[in-house]
């Protein structure tokens, strides 16, 4: 490649690159949820909607257990005392029911987007 050939191609690149990048996780609105004895704490929990968010779940035991929810499609099984996230693509304004798939009668939720 000649060398304004080259100079045309990398200006061309440049005009490819996005202007702005994607958010990192550590900066979206961060929401928290505990579960804890087959049951998740709060059982409902205010979300923004429109906006991408992200949920930290805690464990606290004393076994393990599995987030899940049909829609949005999530999942994350977590062992006792383990720490982990889900990011939310932006959810239209409704309730999101979510469960524990080892505690199915107890370990349930809503997330409320509003």
């Amino acid at each position: 490649m000649t060398r304004p050939s080259l100079l045309r191609f990398l200006a061309l690149c440049a005009l490819a690159v996005p202007v702005a990048l994607p958010a990192l996780a550590d900066d979206l609105p961060t929401f928290n949820l505990v579960v804890k004895d087959g049951r998740f704490v709060p059982e409902t929990l205010e979300v923004p909607a429109n906006t991408k968010f992200k949920l930290v779940i805690r464990n606290d035991g004393p076994g393990p257990e599995e987030f899940e929810s049909n829609f949005p499609r999530k999942e994350k099984v977590l062992a006792p005392g383990a720490t982990s996230f889900l990011i939310y693509q932006p959810l239209a304004p409704g309730r999101y029911p979510f469960f524990g798939e080892f505690h199915p009668d107890t370990a349930r939720g809503v997330l409320v987007a509003h």
